[in-house]
């Protein structure tokens, strides 16, 4: 694998992470249980959508085969997706959404703080950019996961099945393997192993606040950030989000 293969790889699981994270919230618009997190939701899958743009944009450039990030986005199979487990699955309730955004807002600021310091002056770039978003996305899934997990006897048991179910996919967050190595040869992103002790002591304080009890089990679903395995979710999503494209190829507004 040379470096700018690795480095193509980078910046799709990026990519793939919120362009189908953003697909994902944006499910919400005009469903959200009040109309100010409708408004909160669509804001959010904004913002994931135009980091998108920037990160699936670049991985096009570094690639080298002129393809734009809308190529990237509407013109892949599932097996070509890079996106971490996670954020492919279903929306569940408005407390599993929350839930979900909570855990990948948490990695995701951790990262960018990281990527902000890149020797590749574009992921700096877009980081430094993304993390200014990314840190209220953090504030308000937290806030609202405190509110939900130490509100109701209700809303209590919904959020604690919701960390239950979402925990087993965490882990894949933090797996490396040879296209991380060689970001960190090259000074680009860091180990994704170790983000994992700054990654435990921000969720474990946003969940004691909660009083939620995160799960004493290290099984980890993976698989999506190598393209190895997605979830049977994934496939459905790409009908919906591509399915203009594909009846209109290169159809323009």
């Amino acid at each position: 694998m040379t470096r700018e293969e690795a480095f193509t790889q980078f910046l799709l699981r990026m990519g793939d992470n919120t362009l189908i994270l953003g697909h994902r919230v944006s499910e919400w618009c005009g469903h959200a249980p009040v109309l100010e997190e409708d408004i909160a939701l669509a804001n959010t899958a904004l913002d994931l959508i135009g980091q998108t743009q920037m990160w699936l944009g670049l991985a096009g450039e570094v690639q080298g085969e002129g393809k734009s990030a809308d190529d990237l986005a509407f013109l892949r199979d599932v097996w070509d997706f890079r996106n971490v487990l996670l954020v492919e699955v279903p929306n569940g309730d408005f407390g599993r959404t929350l839930m979900r955004q909570c855990l990948f807002d948490a990695w995701h600021s951790i990262q960018l703080g990281h990527l902000m310091k890149s020797s590749d002056e574009r992921v700096a770039a877009i980081a430094a950019k993304a993390s200014k978003e990314v840190a209220y996305h953090l504030e308000r899934s937290a806030d609202t996961v405190v509110g939900l997990g130490d509100g109701t006897e209700e809303s209590h048991r919904r959020m604690q099945e919701a960390l239950d179910y979402l925990w087993p996919y965490v882990g894949e967050m933090f797996q490396s393997d040879d296209v991380d190595a060689e970001m960190v040869k090259a000074g680009i992103a860091p180990d994704p192993a170790s983000l994992r002790d700054d990654f435990d002591a921000l969720i474990g304080r946003i969940m004691g606040e909660a009083t939620l009890t995160i799960p004493d089990s290290s099984f980890g679903h993976k698989g999506g950030r190598t393209g190895k395995m997605h979830t049977e979710h994934l496939g459905h999503l790409l009908t919906h989000m591509q399915w203009l494209q594909r009846a209109y190829p290169g159809a323009k507004w």
